[in-house]
């Protein structure tokens, strides 16, 4: 991907020392030392903050230390709230414009990244670090052209910044400027040999060129020093596309969703294969699985794998309609967890829901409960096709769930999670459950009665590029049509009963929508108040979009 290296390097431009910085020296010295060892400056730069030790130009570099620390973290809000502080002690600071834009592009707001590129680069025309940030989001809106021209700009005044030359390559070879992209990552292997990012990308280069042996030496290599980069394994799936050889391409995108199911790109590329072999139905799974997103970023090549799954599945969506008024739902109870401690009441909920659905008059209710990784996705596989038949297709999910990395995670009963990085590995993607219910023509409506503590957190190895929630889901953005429902709202937890009884959200919503002629966007605002006052205000539901707006929709119609 256009930017596979550390937030450090961005902010350093030209790398770190890895010397670690003098003990002997005093906070302010070391927060001030570009070159020092980033762990030892960002504790310097803290304790000097904490102790509101420094104050103008001193205490901008520290507030940017700490902003670079949020985004690596990929705490967006709170790293540009924090910049923005720095810029205000000192407007001048370039590198406090260079890191807020990119938490304004990870945000997906690419015109407040750009207005920040843009004023960084009137300061210091020659800070080559900007010009790659702003060509990284030339590349991702297709302007390809542009892009070059900022990579090449970032070179001319950062020649030893890596990035910027591997990232040269890949948009000339968008362009089929194959003999240029060669020599960028020639210069790229004269400043790290080593870098990962080298042979995976030229992998795709060479293929492109047809020059198959070379291309599936780069990408071996790479897979044979890192067998689960799945990165270099799609390059090389991608690659055997090209060659024609569906059968390897297949396998390795096979390989690829073994290792994590949520992969936008091995999803993307499967769900090609199959469309050639005219196995519409897979096809089809494969492009939901890829095409919905909860966010506005996506890095380029991700971006360009989630477009062509929605365009295919636009295409191949039955053009047929089901049964009018048919109403489906999938029911999830996760309790028995092996690695965490059990969950009593999500079995009961999610009985206690599927009974109500079915008293209802929902034509098909699947209820499941303490399901794994592998049959999780299986199951939401199977409801996708039920959902293409049906008007309304709704999810109920009661059991662990929360937030790594701005990512929202519901957990099968057989994860460990380890790390917070094991999160994309292990868990569900709060994606693939709005995939599961996207076919649905009216009606799309996932609830999470999973708004709990993270069981992990306390001995799960917290990593550097990832941000880690100990409570709570992260806020979404659902596209048109969708209403994701909370059992309480960001950054809060749901209770989960007192042991013999429902959870106090199961119990407001089993009863409310059994009440006749309560439009569904009003029912969730009744059962939010419910549950506010069941609780003594400790927990608020919260929901996010809305079916279609021209038409009422009720549970119970009455007459």
């Amino acid at each position: 991907m256009l930017r596979a290296v550390s937030l450090i390097l961005i902010l350093l431009a030209a790398g770190v020392s890895s010397a670690a910085a003098d003990p002997q020296a005093d906070d302010l010295t070391i927060c001030r030392d570009r070159q020092g060892e980033i762990q030892a400056r960002a504790s310097a730069c803290e304790n000097l903050l904490k102790a509101d030790k420094v104050s103008g130009k001193d205490k901008a570099i520290a507030l940017s230390v700490r902003g670079t620390t949020l985004l690596n973290k990929r705490d967006y809000d709170h790293a540009i709230e924090t910049l923005s502080i720095a810029l205000d002690l000192d407007p001048d600071y370039v590198i406090a414009l260079n890191l807020r834009g990119l938490a304004y592009e990870r945000k997906g707001q690419d015109d407040l990244a750009m207005a920040d590129y843009n004023l960084a680069l009137q300061k210091r025309p020659a800070y080559g670090v900007p010009y790659n940030n702003r060509g990284v989001i030339h590349a991702r809106r297709g302007a390809l052209q542009s892009a070059i021209g900022d990579f090449s700009l970032s070179i001319k005044f950062t020649p030893k910044f890596l990035l910027a030359w591997t990232n040269r390559a890949r948009a000339r070879t968008l362009m089929k400027d194959f003999d240029g992209a060669i020599a960028d990552f020639a210069e790229a292997e004269k400043i790290d040999p080593a870098a990962p990012q080298i042979a995976g990308n030229r992998c795709v280069t060479y293929g492109m060129m047809g020059r198959f042996d070379l291309a599936f030496a780069d990408c071996n290599r790479l897979i044979e020093k890192q067998p689960k980069n799945v990165f270099a394994i799609n390059n090389r799936a991608d690659v055997s596309m090209m060659k024609g050889d569906l059968d390897a391409a297949l396998k390795d995108y096979n390989t690829a969703i073994q290792i994590n199911p949520n992969n936008v790109r091995a999803h993307s590329g499967r769900g090609q294969i199959y469309e050639m072999r005219r196995d519409l139905a897979q096809a089809r799974a494969d492009y939901r699985a890829a095409a919905y997103s909860l966010t506005k970023f996506d890095e380029p090549d991700v971006a360009r794998a989630r477009a062509t799954a929605q365009q295919r599945l636009a295409a191949l969506m039955p053009q047929t309609p089901g049964s009018a008024g048919r109403r489906v739902a999938l029911v999830i109870g996760n309790g028995a967890y092996k690695n965490a401690h059990a969950l009593p009441n999500p079995p009961r909920d999610s009985k206690l829901i599927a009974g109500v659905l079915r008293d209802l008059g929902f034509q098909s209710v699947m209820e499941t409960k303490d399901l794994t990784r592998d049959t999780f996705f299986q199951t939401l596989k199977a409801f996708a096709e039920e959902a293409e038949k049906a008007d309304w297709a709704v999810v109920y999910y009661a059991g662990h769930g929360f937030e790594i990395g701005g990512v929202n995670y519901l957990v099968p009963v057989d994860a460990r999670l380890t790390a917070d990085k094991d999160a994309e590995t292990e868990a569900v993607a709060l994606e693939q459950v709005i995939a599961a219910v996207g076919a649905a023509r009216k009606v799309r409506l996932v609830v999470l009665d999973a708004c709990r503590d993270n069981p992990f957190a306390p001995a799960m190895q917290r990593t550097l590029s990832l941000k880690l929630v100990d409570k709570g889901f992260s806020n979404i953005e659902p596209g048109a049509g969708f209403m994701v429902v909370y059992a309480a709202k960001h950054g809060e937890t749901a209770m989960d009963g007192d042991g013999s009884a429902n959870s106090p959200f199961a119990t407001a919503l089993a009863r409310e929508i059994k009440q006749p002629r309560i439009e569904i966007r009003k029912l969730f605002d009744i059962i939010r108040d419910d549950v506010w006052a069941a609780t003594r205000h400790g927990q608020q539901p919260f929901t996010y979009g809305s079916p279609p707006g021209r038409e009422d929709f009720y549970f119970v119609a009455g007459k």
